[in-house]
């Protein structure tokens, strides 16, 4: 069992509860009760469960990890979540003048460091 992807799965699953149950009646909900278009609602719908759908499925990766070694697995979760991590920097900073509004960043860099430390304990 390679602890640091057991951890890595387990910090994603809870990332994705943090989403589902804390994100959707703050963010999501409200988006769905506004004013915009039907047509935005339905864009915003889209991708917020596809979001959710990516970090279900990159939990379930994690754990899998956990017992099997697959190398481009763990590095296709490392760079999506550094693609969000930079994503949420970004426009924190350019949009909102803090990455603190938006913290989300710290998840998504902590799981792809306990993930390369999870392969570099498999390499050693």
């Amino acid at each position: 069992m390679n602890k640091p992807m057991l951890a890595a799965g387990g910090l994603m699953a809870v990332t994705c509860l943090v989403h589902v149950f804390s994100g959707g009646p703050e963010i999501h909900h409200p988006i769905q009760a506004s004013d915009l278009t039907v047509e935005l609602r339905a864009i915003s719908a889209v991708i917020w469960h596809a979001i959710t759908v990516i970090l279900a499925a990159f939990s379930a990766a994690l754990f899998w990890l956990a017992i099997r070694q697959n190398r481009a697995l763990a590095w296709l979760t490392i760079v999506v979540q550094l693609g969000f991590t930079g994503l949420f920097l970004f426009y924190g900073l350019t949009m909102l003048g803090s990455p603190w509004p938006m913290p989300q960043w710290i998840a998504f860099l902590l799981i792809p460091a306990l993930t390369l430390l999870g392969l570099r304990k498999r390499a050693s």
